[in-house]
């Protein structure tokens, strides 16, 4: 049984001109229209499997958000079925579930009782809540005090530290600094560890392709692409860069132009590597590896003649010179990247 899924799922919205005119209808008994609809979503499908990372992406007014209300059980679908199997923690718009004229403390049991958490339950988690959250002694102060960050910390801590079983997502993490991005992305990846269903809404590319396994581009509220997440996001791309007027190939795909520590070249200059990059897991220049990191390797060449089996690799090799990771034999338009890891990409 899939965590999520939705059957053919629409939204609309009824949207009225005037304040007077949602009276003007109700007294016609429906006889007479004073809206117009908005259609949100039109006959989406998808389905979710537990233990996935799927990413949801999109322009803005694309139905991501209210993808996730519906997930979250805010909306009901004006047509169609959505199904959830498993608790849900959401954190959506910024400080949607909190009080404002409630303390963080008193958020966060409210919060825990909202998703059918005893007091005694919470009691075992603040601890937990108040040291991810980092905000120190406002934590007793009315959260209309705090700053749009540390909502957000104060949203995600209590998210994470629930017990869920479905984790949404939506576009939240951009308001926090990157210090507390990053924290919250390694728990991410620790929960994905756990089987924990992760649902998650951004604009940035580099974080749905650091996380996400399957990802749906959304578009005026129907499904343009569902498929591994790197497929759909160069489609997305690709998309972007044609409706802005710029060549699809300079944004899909940037050639990497640095060649750090040449010590030597050799062949029959057939071919040639234009640039190696090394990035961490959001997608930023990794100049120290640490154990267990998730990197990608990207590599840049281009062939002069016809070549009938390119094959491009790479060794890893520390700082004693052994060799500790490498690319096997890759065939024809394909890459077999060392241990089979997902983010070792061969341009």
């Amino acid at each position: 049984m899939p965590a999520v899924e939705f059957d053919r799922v629409s939204k609309s919205y009824s949207i009225y001109d005037a304040p007077g005119d949602r009276l003007k209808e109700f007294a016609t008994f429906g006889r007479r229209s004073f809206h117009r609809d908005f259609v949100a979503l039109s006959d989406v499908g998808f389905s979710i499997r537990r233990g996935e990372v799927f990413c949801i992406i999109g322009e803005n007014g694309s139905g991501k958000s209210t993808t996730l209300q519906l997930m979250a059980g805010i909306l009901e679908p004006t047509a169609g079925t959505v199904s959830v199997h498993g608790r849900v923690s959401a954190l959506l718009e910024l400080g949607a579930g909190f009080n404002v004229e409630f303390t963080g403390r008193e958020n966060v049991y409210l919060n825990g009782a909202i998703l059918g958490l005893s007091k005694k339950e919470m009691d075992r988690r603040y601890r937990d809540i108040e040291e991810f959250a980092e905000i120190g002694d406002y934590i007793d102060q009315p959260v209309r005090t705090y700053s749009s960050g540390m909502v957000v910390r104060l949203a995600f801590a209590v998210a994470i530290n629930v017990d869920p079983e479905i984790l949404l997502v939506d576009e939240a993490l951009a308001v926090g600094d990157t210090y507390f991005r990053h924290r919250c992305m390694r728990k991410v990846h620790e929960l994905r560890a756990r089987g924990v269903t992760i649902v998650f809404v951004s604009h940035s590319v580099a974080d749905v392709r650091a996380i996400g396994e399957t990802a749906m581009w959304l578009q005026h509220g129907q499904v343009a692409a569902l498929g591994g997440a790197d497929a759909v996001v160069a489609q997305y791309l690709a998309a972007m860069t044609v409706q802005s007027g710029a060549p699809a190939a300079s944004t899909v795909v940037q050639p990497v132009r640095d060649l750090p520590n040449i010590d030597h070249r050799k062949g029959n200059g057939n071919g040639e590597i234009l640039g190696i990059a090394i990035l961490n897991e959001f997608g930023e220049p990794l100049h120290l590896m640490t154990p267990e990191s998730r990197i990608t390797v990207r590599i840049s060449a281009r062939a002069k003649v016809g070549i009938d089996e390119p094959n491009v690799g790479f060794v890893l090799r520390n700082h004693l010179g052994l060799d500790f990771s490498q690319t096997r034999r890759c065939g024809r338009r394909t890459a077999d990247a060392g241990h089979g890891r997902r983010g070792n990409r061969h341009d």
